[in-house]
């Protein structure tokens, strides 16, 4: 099996978090616990709204650095994802395997969906591995971005080799 590397360091929603909880914690000096339950519920709720669209913002922007490989053919059924643990950071991670049914050396690009258990996209993504010789397999680590928790699943959205 052939060494690889992988370079995954790709952020999402990562900026929201502070601003929620400032948003709660602001929200709690309200008239009575009614109206600062409610302000946090209602912060809360935002706080959802814009990691939502975070995660979205970042599947976006991984569709378009791997639309932006020059020469990639796409490959994800020649990719599997293993099923995630969370590490003692809160982390998730999951084996990603590459296989190379290429005649020549090829490098992989592969954006990895994680979701939790009703299948709601919670973090994206990317992960390459490079150098894999032909007809040789290889993996790395697709680790989450942000803490998980729950059933956590990894999907391969895309897979581009190059």
């Amino acid at each position: 099996m052939a060494a690889a590397r992988h370079r995954a360091r790709w952020a999402t929603g990562g900026a929201v978090l502070p601003f929620a909880l400032a948003a709660v914690l602001t929200g709690c000096g309200g008239d009575s616990p009614g109206d600062a339950a409610r302000e946090a519920e209602s912060a809360v709720g935002s706080f959802a709204s814009q990691a939502s669209e975070a995660v979205e913002s970042a599947t976006a922007e991984a569709g378009r650095r791997l639309d932006d490989i020059r020469g990639g053919i796409d490959v994800k059924g020649d990719v599997k994802a293993g099923r995630p643990a969370i590490g003692s950071d809160g982390r998730a991670r999951a084996e990603v395997t590459v296989t190379n049914t290429d005649d020549s050396e090829r490098s992989f690009a592969v954006q990895v969906d994680f979701t939790d258990a009703g299948g709601r996209l919670v973090d994206t993504v990317i992960v390459t591995v490079e150098h894999v010789q032909a007809g040789d397999s290889a993996t790395a680590t697709a680790r989450s971005t942000r803490d998980l928790s729950g059933e956590v699943r990894a999907e391969v959205a895309r897979a581009v080799r190059y």
